[in-house]
């Protein structure tokens, strides 16, 4: 049965997600998002930490008779940074610039902060939420066959952007295909997702006929299903889309597996080749669908050695519920 992702956990994935800061130095800051409260011991691994936990919720009527209703969840987020010298980390600047980007994401998915899209950008073989894999085979694979090799980092960088730096996998031997495995974390419990639209961007190549065929791997039967196809010779999108039986298609640990491969096999003379510049899946959850900084406050501790820098913010969420009368 579906449920209502706690907004909490919702808010919390959107900062975790998208949130980008860069140091004075080019680099990009290393800011952990969690559930209430400051932790120390994690401030002194990182640049800075963002913790998200509820204030309150407020029921409203929409409908005379009380069925079309709003719920409004009071969502604090706070920012907390410490000056570390040794690395040159100003707590103040650092609590300012993660506090801009709160802002920005925020403002910026204020209509959709229960969608949130998952690529491999930045993603190299040390990742333990994504994987990408190749091999060349006769008939279609399991998530487990043991012909899976895993990209380099240098492979895994050819498909982070939609850049035309692509990803490729030959294969000459007779009657095979070209195959790439893609896995990725949802970070969501299946019990809350409303949709999940997996992208596909590359083409295939082979003699018998140029195209690729996308599939997603459903646990419930141990197969592929939901085929869709591409059929031409430069990059196209091609989408598989899920809006029902989600939890068929997403393990216990939150992982979905995407199976891409060349529609037609190599002749033994020409090869099929998959071509993959960039793969993404973006997932929805039932809940909030709207979000927006309602106010924060400097929060500083300063009796404390060294500073706590603080700021923090109130995020009013909507979630829009029909609850009929029995």
């Amino acid at each position: 049965m579906s449920q209502n992702e706690d907004p909490v956990l919702t808010v919390a994935r959107l900062l975790r997600t998208y949130l980008r800061v860069v140091k004075d130095d080019g680099s990009l800051a290393d800011v952990q998002v969690s559930q209430e409260w400051c932790d120390r011991e994690l401030l002194k691994g990182c640049d800075g930490q963002v913790t998200v936990g509820a204030e309150r919720n407020e029921e409203r009527r929409l409908s005379f008779d009380g069925d079309l209703r709003c719920r409004f969840s009071y969502v604090n987020v706070n920012v907390w940074c410490v000056d570390k010298p040794e690395l040159d980390v100003v707590g103040r600047n650092m609590c300012g610039k993660i506090c801009a980007d709160v802002c920005r994401v925020i403002r910026e998915k204020r209509n959709k902060p229960n969608t949130v899209e998952i690529d491999y950008s930045g993603v190299g073989e040390n990742s333990e939420t994504h994987k990408a894999h190749h091999m060349a085979a006769i008939s279609d694979p399991t998530i487990t066959d043991s012909g899976w090799t895993e990209l380099t980092s240098s492979e895994y960088e050819k498909i982070w952007y939609s850049d035309d730096d692509r990803f490729s996998r030959s294969v000459l031997e007779n009657e095979k295909h070209a195959y790439m495995l893609f896995c990725f974390k949802t970070d969501a419990d299946e019990d809350v997702l409303k949709q999940m639209v997996l992208k596909f961007e590359g083409y295939g190549l082979a003699p018998a006929g140029n195209g690729v065929t996308v599939m997603v791997w459903h646990f419930e039967s141990s197969t592929w299903q939901n085929a869709a196809y591409g059929t031409d010779e430069s990059d196209e999108v091609v989408m598989v889309i899920l809006t029902s039986n989600l939890p068929n298609y997403v393990n216990d640990d939150g992982f979905v597996y995407l199976l891409v491969k060349t529609t037609n096999p190599s002749d033994g003379a020409t090869p099929a080749v998959l071509y993959c510049d960039y793969v993404e899946v973006v997932f929805t959850v039932n809940g909030i669908t709207h979000a927006d900084v309602a106010s924060f406050r400097d929060a500083t501790e300063v009796r404390v050695k060294p500073f706590i820098w603080r700021t923090e913010f109130t995020i009013k969420t909507w979630l829009f519920e029909n609850v009929p009368t029995i």
